[in-house]
């Protein structure tokens, strides 16, 4: 397995951001799968937690975890993203050096849930369906 190229992240976040425009981040999970003969591979060879731990300090997570999932060796890695054009230099470094399954999700922290309320109390106020029950017997 090559090593991971040097990607960096801070190329990426937001030449047009000057001093009076706010920064905006969403944090994301990043769900990385890596396929057991990949891991097994890089296991063998010793690459495997060397490489892991160069692309985590191009992505600066705010929080990683690693377990299993459907088999798979998985990571799941909390992390700010700074606009859309970061996304490959975010997803690449797994898929060439594990052949890894991705999935990235926006996510929230309990703050943002509290931010995000109004809006869904106006969802449901506007958008509900009600449900109606069989009489009971």
């Amino acid at each position: 397995m090559r090593p991971v190229d040097n990607l960096s992240l801070s190329k990426l976040d937001g030449a047009t951001m000057g001093p009076d425009k706010e920064e905006s981040l969403m944090r994301c999970l990043l769900k990385v799968s890596i396929p057991v003969e990949a891991g097994n591979a890089a296991i063998s060879d010793g690459s495997l937690p060397k490489t892991i731990d160069s692309i985590l300090s191009e992505l600066k997570p705010e929080a990683t975890y690693f377990t299993d999932d459907d088999g798979k060796r998985t990571g799941f890695i909390f992390f700010d993203l700074k606009e859309p054009a970061q996304i490959p230099a975010v997803a690449e470094p797994w898929f060439f050096a594990f052949n890894a399954q991705i999935e990235l999700h926006p996510a929230m922290n309990l703050e943002d849930l509290k931010k995000a309320t109004p809006g869904i109390e106006r969802a449901v106020k506007n958008y509900r369906i009600t449900v109606r029950r069989p009489p009971q017997r």
